[in-house]
């Protein structure tokens, strides 16, 4: 149960018509007259332009579009002809063979003699340098052990020995005349500093009394009310320059204003503007006047080219479509069963014949290229046969039986 309110529908309120602009009698007088004028010259147009588009059409779909694919048709089986066969011809029949033969002979010629001197000259050439390499090694491993160790150790004494000395010299003897060194120069650096104090107080001194307290006085009692002075006559200047620049600005402005703007304004309010305005009533109802002509008279010449379709039709299309249905039908039956179609089966038949003479021609120049290629590389390598992993025979991996090469019994 639906304890709420529904609110009240409320009445659909009637849709107002969209307002027309009132429109003055020089519109209505200009309206009709144009759009006759411009009806009878564009209606001409219209129809060429219809007829124009008309043929166009007729021509893109019967003669443009089949002659485009007979054409395109053409050019690909020509291409393929000059630039597509050839290319695989010669890689085929040229470049395979030519390819494969350089193979065998870089395999003969480079490869098995690289690999005969890699297998017999230069391993074991390589082993007795190994050999050699390492008797050096431990040559030279056992003079580093039995005659350079000694030496090095003997060397390290005599520089421990040396270096305890210089530590000795510089404790004993360099650190005491450091520490006198530095013990005077601090003494004369105090005396010098004391000495700078003084001279800085007493130039300090001379200098505000003699130079700031002076230049000071100057400045509060002579300066001050001479820039003040000079800058009450600039202020005056400024403002006796700005009221006459001022003043010439008014006067050029109402001269401007009464010589130049007055006069534009007025023309362009009591002249321009109306004249602007009738000519854009007569342009838009031109343009107006345009279009709806151009509309009517796609309508009329729609409805003259219906009617002769129409005409074309009942003379031309309706006696052709009779004369094809009744006479040229049963007549084309009649050649089809007595004439075509023993003529297709004999042409099948021979086809069939040329086709099974192609492949077994096809089939002896095969025969006779792996004669010939067997002549000239020998018979082909045979596979080696592998043992797979997987049992040969109809019995079937099982938790018993295992099958790989580590669990098998």
């Amino acid at each position: 149960m639906d304890l709420e309110k529904r609110p009240a529908a409320q009445p659909a309120q009637p849709v107002q018509p969209a307002r027309q602009t009132p429109e003055g009698c020089l519109t209505v007088a200009i309206r009709i007259p144009v759009r006759i004028v411009v009806l009878v010259l564009v209606l001409p147009v219209r129809m060429v332009w219809d007829a124009l588009v008309v043929a166009g059409r007729f021509l893109r779909d019967t003669v443009l579009r089949p002659v485009g694919r007979a054409l395109e048709w053409a050019l690909e089986w020509i291409g393929r002809a000059l630039f597509v066969w050839p290319w695989v011809a010669l890689w085929r029949y040229v470049v395979v063979p030519v390819g494969k033969a350089l193979g065998w002979l870089g395999n003969v010629l480079v490869v098995v003699p690289l690999v005969w001197l890699y297998r017999y000259v230069l391993t074991p050439v390589g082993h007795a340098l190994v050999w050699v390499a390492r008797g050096i090694g431990a040559s030279l491993a056992w003079v580093y052990a039995r005659v350079l160790t000694p030496i090095g150790h003997g060397l390290a004494w005599v520089v421990w020995g040396v270096g305890a000395a210089l530590a000795w010299v510089y404790a004993r003897v360099l650190t005491p005349i450091g520490h006198g060194l530095m013990w005077l120069l601090k003494g004369i650096g105090a005396v010098l500093t004391a000495l700078g104090l003084g001279v800085f107080a007493a130039v300090a001194w001379l200098v505000r009394y003699l130079v700031v307290v002076p230049a000071r006085w100057v400045y509060e009692w002579i300066l001050t009310p001479v820039g003040r002075a000079i800058a009450w006559c600039a202020n005056g200047l400024v403002w006796l320059a700005s009221t006459i620049v001022t003043g010439i600005g008014i006067a050029l402005y109402w001269i401007t204003r009464i010589l130049f703007v007055l006069p534009a304004i007025a023309l362009w309010r009591w002249v321009l503007a109306p004249v602007g305005r009738v000519l854009a009533v007569i342009g838009r109802e031109v343009w107006a006047a345009l279009g709806h002509a151009w509309r009517i008279a796609g309508h009329i010449s729609l409805a003259v080219g219906r009617f002769l379709a129409t005409l074309f039709r009942w003379i031309f299309v309706e006696p052709v479509r009779w004369v094809y249905r009744t006479l040229l039908t049963p007549a084309g039956h009649v050649i089809l069963d007595l004439v075509l179609r023993p003529a297709a089966q004999a042409a099948r038949s021979v086809g069939r014949a040329t086709r099974a003479a192609l492949a077994s021609a096809r089939e002896s120049v095969r025969q006779a290229r792996a004669d010939f290629r067997r002549m000239l590389f020998g018979e082909p390598r045979e596979p080696v046969a592998v043992d797979g992993r997987e049992p040969l025979g109809p019995e079937t991996r099982t938790l018993g039986s295992s099958t790989t090469a580590l669990t098998k019994d």
